[in-house]
């Protein structure tokens, strides 16, 4: 990887002082130029699925003869009915399109070329050829007339299966998709084949479909909720601590005591229904609330449990929440962050999954077992799609780490920025800048790191999903433990990943070095580093808790009044998840800026000692904290050898403290 260094440098290295937001060079420009080269290759990917045609395949959609809907078509070898002119038949119409491959996760149906989807339900030939006599849409085979399609004998093979049900064309795709919720719930059977009952698997689908605009209602809801925390985080910081301990503390026991009463409620409420497919969604709902309430009561447990255990940690958190308030009122546009990252996500994604759709139908025509055509990419190109799955890791990691190395820039500027009055205008558009002309190829760099242990890991876990119930226990053992392994080694890179992004963004030094030092910082202050992310760590997880807590609850009382014809299960898991993910993309944001100012902090005080020419940047409220969370060390271990362990990187000039002192004075 590059990063390997003789001793003589690493003896200069450590040597060196810091010289924040001084000198600026660009870093890692091999791998920025390694990383273009990458980004061309998937261009040409995207570039010869088009080419090759897929792009009008895709689009316009195509028949099972290899002719291309909306279109005149040139005649392919040795396949019959190929060579048609569609220019009027413009969408793709499928036999039995609820007929489908679980293996190849594919429609197994003739498709055709018409002129309009039936928008309703056709439940005998004569409807099918009427249709086709009004709306002039054929929409049995090619070789079969309109008006034999009652009379002639291979109609029922020529002709859709019936009933035909009700389809809608699918924007800018030109498929004539269901309407039908079953028929979607045999699409869902496709892609979740654990589901042994598939009766339970359409209810399910029906509640999700019922229930489509409370769960978009509790999604924006979430998304409120966890605005307004990053708004009193910037302006209440000191009693935030507090306030979400008691919340969580009040929301915990209040959804408990929710989810008991209405499992009592509905256990003593009268079953006066005698249809069975209402009593069975009554059963199911009185079951999903049992398992609700048990896991509420259980999660309600623990987390007194470890609020006990932390409890007098907490003083030292409000501190440092403080701090990173001040932070956010300095830097507003941090709150937004997680927009512009998304953003970009969702930008790419979008791309990545239209090229592979575009992959799916790029290639030649190829005759199958069946006489229909289909299409297949021959050669080394067959592999492209490979090529095509490592562009989406490394390049989402790369966007990832824009965010870590943006957010780190401007915090950085904020703390090293001795009067605070000379900020830029925008730290964060300056952030921006400075990633943009120097460390694009840092970020290159780090994204690849975190690519290379995060691909053997997806392996291993299709590997383990795929030999489910065949491998011995011994093999199932291994293949978790390297799972777990590769997970944990991710996660441990990209805690240093982070801090690296930090230390480039202090010294705007290269990758290895900023790693090297940031992970010297960090095993000096080990002691502190987990005692401040666990507190800090877990009062962000109340705070997700809450977001969730609350969202949940909200959606358990709007669901509760569909309880007749709607299964709570599917709804409330999408609203939960959802609601975790938005509070934990927002709520991330602040954990990162407390990691920059620890970062910031224990470089302070290892390279400055308060004399003049070395004077601190930190300001009196981060060194009441420091002051505050030694006294309380001190308390707690009775000022044992572990605690003068602990806090001796982190003073750096004892010696001094007058001269601190004063010097914290006349700042103030």
């Amino acid at each position: 990887m590059g990063c390997c260094s003789s001793a003589s440098s690493a003896a200069q290295s450590s040597k060196r002082e810091w010289k924040p937001l001084e000198d600026r060079s660009c870093t890692d420009i091999p791998w920025l130029l390694l990383f273009i080269l990458f980004c061309i290759g998937m261009g040409f990917i995207c570039g010869f699925s088009v080419a090759t045609g897929a792009a009008a395949r895709l689009v316009s959609g195509y028949d099972s003869y290899g002719n291309i809907c909306g279109q005149k078509n040139a005649k392919l070898e040795a396949i019959p009915n190929s060579g048609m002119d569609h220019t009027h038949r413009k969408y793709v119409f499928f036999l039995d399109p609820c007929n489908l491959d679980l293996i190849n996760r594919k429609i197994k149906s003739v498709a055709l070329c018409v002129t309009a989807c039936p928008r309703q339900e056709l439940k005998t030939l004569s409807d099918v050829q009427k249709f086709a006599e009004i709306n002039g849409s054929a929409l049995c085979s090619y070789n079969l007339k309109p008006s034999e399609y009652t009379t002639s004998s291979k109609a029922s093979v020529l002709c859709p299966k019936l009933p035909v049900p009700a389809s809608a064309p699918i924007p800018f795709f030109h498929r004539c998709a269901p309407v039908n919720i079953s028929c979607y719930a045999k699409f869902a059977e496709a892609l979740i084949t654990f589901v042994s009952d598939n009766s339970v698997l359409h209810r399910l689908i029906s509640g999700v479909m019922t229930s489509k605009e409370i769960i978009l209602g509790l999604c924006l809801l979430s998304l409120v909720l966890s605005m307004i925390l990053m708004v009193i985080i910037r302006y209440i910081s000191r009693v935030l601590v507090w306030i979400l301990t008691i919340l969580v503390i009040l929301g915990s026991l209040g959804g408990t005591g929710v989810l008991w009463w209405l499992y009592a409620k509905q256990r003593k409420s009268p079953k006066e229904t005698v249809i069975p497919e209402q009593l069975q969604i009554a059963e199911d709902n009185l079951r999903a609330l049992l398992i609700y309430a048990i896991s509420a009561t259980v999660f309600t447990v623990l987390l007194f449990l470890i609020m006990l255990v932390m409890r007098k940690r907490v003083a030292l958190t409000i501190a440092l929440f403080h701090v990173a308030g001040k932070v956010f009122i300095h830097l507003p546009l941090l709150v937004f962050q997680p927009f512009w990252t998304f953003f970009a996500l969702v930008l790419f994604w979008a791309y990545w999954i239209m090229t592979l759709l575009f992959l799916g139908t790029a290639g030649s025509a190829v005759q199958n077992d069946q006489g229909f055509v289909e299409f297949r990419v021959s050669g080394p190109l067959q592999y492209m799609w490979w090529y095509h799955v490592v562009g989406l890791i490394w390049i989402s990691e790369f966007i990832l780490a824009c965010q870590q190395m943006t957010v780190a820039g401007a915090v950085v500027t904020y703390y090293f920025t001795r009067d605070k009055r000379n900020l830029p205008f925008t730290p964060i558009l300056a952030s921006v800048n400075r990633l943009i002309r120097y460390h694009l190829g840092t970020v290159a760099k780090g994204s690849f790191i975190i690519t290379l242990v995060k691909i053997p890991r997806m392996i291993l876990m299709y590997i383990h999903s795929q030999l489910k119930g065949k491998e011995n226990a011994c093999a199932r053992c291994v293949l978790k433990s390297c799972i777990c392994c590769l997970w944990c080694l991710e996660k441990c890179l990209n805690y240093l990943n982070q801090n690296a992004y930090t230390a480039t963004a202090i010294n705007s030094t290269n990758f290895c070095t900023s790693a090297k030092d940031a992970f010297v910082i960090l095993v000096e202050n080990a002691l502190r580093v987990a005692a401040i992310n666990t507190v800090g760590d877990f009062m962000l997880f109340l705070g997700k808790v809450l977001i969730v807590c609350s969202t949940g609850l909200a959606g358990i009382m709007l669901l509760n009044y569909q309880q007749d014809y709607t299964v709570w299960v599917l709804p409330l898991i999408i609203v939960c998840l959802f609601a975790f993910l938005v509070a934990h993309c927002f709520l991330s944001i602040y954990e990162m800026v407390v990691d920059v100012l620890f970062l910031c902090f224990a470089i302070d005080t290892k390279y400055n000692d308060g004399s003049p020419g070395r004077e601190f940047y930190m300001d009196k409220v981060l060194m009441e904290f420091v002051e505050n969370s030694r006294k309380a060390m001190k308390e707690a271990g009775k000022g044992g050898v572990a605690d003068a362990r602990e806090l001796k990187p982190m003073d750096a000039c004892s010696s001094n403290r007058a001269l601190e002192l004063h010097w914290f004075s006349s700042k103030s």
